[in-house]
């Protein structure tokens, strides 16, 4: 559904930089998720529309092409409100002077540094509101593979060589020599999260992070590994086998999870992999059923015949009845697409091949079966 981002801030299109400004402070001092009766959903979205409009051109797009306009203008993604925000999010507006708080029916006159604002709210909506915290994840990965048509049919297991951040395999992600012991971090006293308090205009908001000495785990090795330096992880080229399921279509993408890139501490992404399926010279496929075109003589469609037909599966004899029209269609059943336990049919479309020439001998005969009615 679109959004109207000045109805959310309260405001109409004519409204200055001032006025947003303004209305931002008001609401987002009303939903703030630590008050009472606050909202957490509507102040991420008071905070994306003031991040749209405060903006010139992001605001530009939005008033032509509405809310969707990152898909069009390739602006503002929207689908980032819960957790990043682009820099730049509040330009235009000088906040130096501007002060208060939430806490407390409010600080007055106390003044915030708002450099910072945008990794406040990372930290917040991100890093541990009310103690939440996300587990750190390694980025998602895509590459592409090329099949045949037969192979996208019965599928096939295919390797290649990827070279992505992987698990140390020698000390296993832990950045520890093999039989080095694990001590205490000391910047975090083994407890693998720092807690901060930050002041704002949004007024004190408390975050945890990952501690960035022992990546989480409370504790850090004596010695660290030599091959990975301690990191945990390492860029190094890796053999990937793909199992690509029967059936499989142009353009589905096949999604391996943790075998993205890794991170210290945390797990690995996804790998996706987009199918592209070569064209096949004689089929093309119809959901779980196979088509092709033959091509009749006119005595075999007159009279009937057998033709040799090579299907995926091997050759196959095929009847033609006799007296079979242009575009008439054969099936032969369990030649087709392996779908759901069961496979789909080969759709022979007939396509009767007429002569250009006929002989002396071939037209006499034809005016007689005119003559026959035929």
């Amino acid at each position: 559904m679109a959004k109207d981002y000045y109805e959310i801030l309260g405001l109409n299109k004519n409204a200055s930089k001032e006025d947003i400004k303004k209305a931002f402070y008001k609401m987002a001092h009303k939903y703030h998720p630590d008050k009472k009766g606050g909202d957490e959903i509507r102040f991420k979205e008071v905070n994306e529309a003031c991040q749209i409009l405060s903006n010139e051109g992001k605001r530009k797009n939005y008033d032509q092409f509405g809310s969707g306009f990152e898909n069009i203008a390739g602006g503002y993604a929207s689908g980032q409100t819960g957790g990043q925000y682009s820099q730049g999010g509040f330009g235009g507006f000088d906040f130096s002077n501007f002060s208060g708080g939430f806490q407390n029916g409010g600080n007055a006159g106390v003044e915030f540094d708002f450099g910072n604002l945008n990794d406040i709210f990372s930290d917040f909506f991100g890093g541990g509101m009310r103690g939440r915290s996300q587990a750190r994840r390694g980025r998602d990965i895509s590459t592409e593979m090329q099949i045949t048509f037969s192979e996208s049919i019965f599928g096939v297991a295919r390797k290649f060589l990827m070279t992505k951040n992987s698990t140390c395999s020698i000390c296993q992600g832990t950045g520890g020599k093999p039989g080095a012991k694990m001590e205490t971090c000391k910047h975090c006293n083994g407890q693998g999260r720092i807690h901060e308090t930050k002041r704002s205009l949004l007024g004190p908001i408390s975050t945890t992070k990952t501690c960035e000495e022992c990546m989480g785990s409370g504790q850090i090795p004596s010695e660290k590994c030599e091959n990975c330096k301690g990191k945990g992880i390492l860029r190094e080229e890796n053999e990937i086998t793909v199992n690509v399921p029967t059936g499989i279509r142009d353009g589905e993408m096949i999604r391996m999870s943790g075998v993205g890139e890794a991170v210290s501490g945390g797990t690995s992404g996804d790998l996706y992999i987009k199918i592209n399926v070569s064209p096949h010279s004689i089929f093309r496929r119809e959901g779980s059923n196979l088509i092709m075109t033959m091509e009749l003589k006119l005595s075999d469609a007159l009279l009937g015949a057998e033709y040799p037909v090579q299907t995926l599966d091997g050759e196959i004899k095929v009847k033609i009845p006799e007296g079979v029209s242009v575009n008439e269609i054969l099936r032969v059943k369990g030649k087709g697409v392996p779908e759901r336990g069961k496979r789909g049919d080969l759709l022979i479309k007939l396509n009767i091949k007429m002569p250009k020439k006929l002989s002396r001998k071939s037209r006499k005969i034809i005016e007689e079966l005119k003559e026959d009615g035929i």
